[in-house]
């Protein structure tokens, strides 16, 4: 029986890059793939992007309310087998697809690769991460380091060179002069603090 995957981890920790080499190692075979990823995710427009500067074309541009188990049917029907679907970004699917997902892996028998953040910039998860947490067979947890050399488990978000820690869940890498940067929890912390002065 195929599984559902959910591979997380703090910005930096190679998700996307992950994501393409597992698609590279599929393909190499002979074997199809389909890769996914939330029209949220307006970085890279159409494409997968990995911060080493390696991209590839997304097959799924998934909306909020599209059947992701329907298409999926539609395309083994058309297409033939598919060895793997790999879903990049995948904090930012709705609950409903997250369980579409489980039903990719147990009923079409076909194995899925989400790959995504577990939670936000506040520390607060992600409502298709918390859901692939509960469903997913296998989690695991991709590392990556702080600017301290500590294992980096938080991603803050900078915006002009300054931390803060409101906002909106949701604001893309790299609009509106934002960015994020991995974080330990000390350093997490830190930064906090030192916000919750200015």
């Amino acid at each position: 029986m195929a599984k559902l995957f959910f591979k997380y981890g703090a910005m930096n920790s190679g998700k996307s890059t992950a994501l393409m080499q597992a698609a590279h190692n599929y393909e190499e075979r002979g074997m199809r793939v389909l890769v996914a990823k939330p029209m949220l995710d307006t970085k890279g427009s159409d494409r997968v992007v990995s911060r080493l500067g390696v991209s590839r074309p997304v097959d799924l541009l998934v909306g909020p309310q599209d059947d992701l188990l329907g298409a999926l049917r539609e395309d083994i029907a058309k297409n033939g087998p598919l060895a793997c679907l790999l879903v990049d970004e995948a904090q930012f699917l709705p609950e409903a697809q997250v369980d579409m997902l489980l039903q990719i892996a147990v009923e079409l028998d076909v194995p899925v690769l989400a790959y995504g953040l577990r939670c936000d910039f506040a520390a607060q998860g992600f409502p298709g991460s918390r859901r692939l947490l509960e469903l997913a067979h296998n989690i695991e947890e991709m590392k990556t380091i702080c600017r301290c050399g500590r294992k980096a488990i938080f991603n803050a978000r900078r915006v002009e060179g300054q931390f803060v820690f409101e906002g909106d869940q949701i604001v893309i890498d790299g609009s509106q002069k934002t960015e994020y940067v991995p974080l330990c929890a000390n350093c997490y912390f830190a930064e906090r603090k030192a916000a919750s002065r200015r």
